[in-house]
C-alpha cells in the first residue's frame, strides 16, 4: 500500500508538471525567454534565460534549479545557486530537443524578474538596419524563415540597398514557397551588384520553382559568362536536370547531365546522382 501511494504521488507530480509546462519548443523559438529542461532523474528542472547574442549566437543563460510540489508551485533550490559567481552561460546549437516556456505566472515563485537586467546590453540599437539584418540572417541559418522575415522586412523598410538584404530576403521567401516575391527581390539585388554569382544561382532556383523553364536557362547562360564559382553553375544546371528527370523528358534531361557533369573534374554528389537519375530513366 504504501509502494502504491508513493508511486501515485509521483504520477500526480507529474501531471501537475505536464499541465504547468509545455515542453513543445525548440530552442530557437525562445529568444528572450525563461525556458526549462526536462525533468531530471531527482524530479529537478534545470532553467535558463535563452537570448542571443550577436556574435556568440543562441545563447543559454543558466539560472538553476527548481522542483515543482503536489500544488503545482515552483521551488528554487537556493542550495545549488546561490554560491555561484557572475552568470553560467551556455552557447547553444539549434536543436529539436523540446523544452518549456516557464509561464509568466511562475516568474515570482522563481524570484526571477520577465526581462532579466543583465539583458539591456545586448539590446542595443534593436532598431537599427544592421541589427535587424543580423538576426534575420541568423534565423535563415537556422532555417526559422518565418521569424527571420519579421526583421529583414522591417531592415528593408529603413533602407532596401543594404548590401545582402535582398538576397537574404529572397532566401526566406524561397524557403516559404513565396517565389514571386523572391524574383523581385534577387533582381534588386542583380541591379546593385550584376556580378553576385551566388544572387543569380538564387534566381535559377526561384525560376526552376516558378516552372519557368526558359528563365532558368537565360540565368544559366549568364552565370557561365560572369562566374567563377563553378559550383554553383553545376548546381542549377543539376537541378534544371532533376527536373527534367521528375518528368521523365529523356533528351532534356540528357542534355542537363551533360551540362551539370562538365563543370566538375572528379566525381561529386551531382555527378553521382544523376548517374542513378538516368539509370532510372534507362529501365
Amino acid at each position: 500500500m504504501k509502494y502504491i501511494l508513493i508511486l501515485f504521488t509521483f504520477f500526480s507530480i507529474n501531471l501537475t508538471a505536464q499541465n504547468i509546462l509545455k515542453f513543445d519548443k525548440k530552442n530557437t523559438e525562445c529568444e528572450d525567454k525563461w525556458i526549462s529542461y526536462q525533468i531530471d532523474k531527482d524530479s529537478t528542472y534545470v532553467f535558463g534565460f535563452i537570448y542571443i547574442d550577436s556574435e556568440a549566437g543562441l545563447t543559454l543563460n543558466y539560472e538553476g534549479k527548481f522542483k515543482i510540489d503536489n500544488n503545482g508551485k515552483f521551488n528554487r533550490i537556493e542550495s545549488e545557486t546561490k554560491n555561484e559567481v557572475g552568470f553560467i552561460k551556455v552557447r547553444l546549437e539549434p536543436s529539436k530537443t523540446a523544452i518549456a516556456e516557464i509561464p509568466q505566472s511562475k516568474f515570482k515563485e522563481l524570484n526571477i524578474d520577465k526581462t532579466p537586467s543583465w539583458l539591456k546590453s545586448y539590446k542595443t540599437d534593436e532598431n537599427s538596419v544592421n541589427r535587424l539584418f543580423r538576426w534575420g540572417y541568423i534565423y535563415n541559418g537556422w532555417n526559422e524563415c518565418e521569424k527571420a522575415l519579421t526583421f529583414l522586412e522591417k531592415a528593408e523598410k529603413i533602407d532596401s540597398k543594404f548590401k545582402g538584404l535582398q538576397t537574404e530576403l529572397a532566401f526566406s521567401y524561397n524557403a516559404l514557397g513565396k517565389f514571386d516575391k523572391a524574383e523581385i527581390s534577387l533582381k534588386k539585388s542583380i541591379a546593385e551588384n550584376p556580378k553576385e554569382c551566388y544572387t543569380y544561382k538564387e534566381l535559377a532556383y526561384t525560376y526552376t520553382k516558378l516552372v519557368n523553364f526558359e528563365k532558368v536557362v537565360e540565368t544559366y547562360t549568364t552565370m557561365t559568362k560572369i562566374c567563377t564559382e563553378q559550383n554553383f553553375i553545376q548546381e542549377t544546371a543539376y537541378n534544371l536536370a532533376y527536373e527534367y528527370f521528375k518528368i521523365k523528358d529523356k533528351t532534356k534531361f540528357k542534355t542537363w547531365k551533360t551540362e551539370a557533369e562538365k563543370w566538375s573534374k572528379s566525381e561529386n554528389k551531382y555527378t553521382k546522382n544523376l548517374i542513378i537519375m538516368e539509370t532510372e530513366l534507362n529501365k
